[in-house]
């Protein structure tokens, strides 16, 4: 069973263990040396999200997601339990009650790109660099209708 809850401080380091299991299973792009600069900002981003929710199934913590106004800052979930709902229940719980929702997704990243094609977000912008101006493209997404679950991940 998945549960959703909000994030707590202690919560704090495996999530970043988590993000980082997620980054080099799906950021096949990446080199080790950009994800530890990359792990820098994120450690000091997630005690900043101020709506920072964690899965846990089986009593594990297994993924997070942040979303700030409508937008989605984060959403990982660990290398060893992708593809068992656990991203669709992170999603579906800060989708409910949102007429419309943005993500950004680096272009290199098929699993990332296709998890959000299929939960119905649409290319609407591109840009050469990330928000830290890297040179790692980013596909800016929109939903705008009902978040429909689905268990392809």
């Amino acid at each position: 069973m998945i549960s959703i809850r909000a994030a707590v401080d202690v919560d704090f380091p495996e999530l970043l263990e988590i993000w980082r299991r997620s980054v080099e299973t799906t950021h096949e792009f990446l080199t080790p040396e950009d994800i530890d600069a990359i792990e820098q900002d994120v450690a000091t981003y997630l005690p900043q999200m101020s709506d920072l929710r964690v899965a846990e199934k089986d009593g594990q913590l297994a993924g997070f997601i942040a979303i700030e106004n409508d937008t989605i800052e984060m959403l990982f979930v660990d290398a060893v339990m992708q593809g068992l709902g656990i991203g669709s229940a992170l999603l579906s719980a800060v989708i409910e009650g949102r007429l419309a929702v943005r993500v950004d997704v680096n272009e290199q990243n098929p699993s990332g790109r296709k998890f959000y094609a299929a939960k119905g977000f649409v290319k609407i912008g591109r840009s050469e660099v990330d928000g830290e101006g890297r040179p790692f493209p980013i596909l800016h997404l929109l939903k705008t209708q009902g978040f429909e679950s689905t268990d392809n991940e």
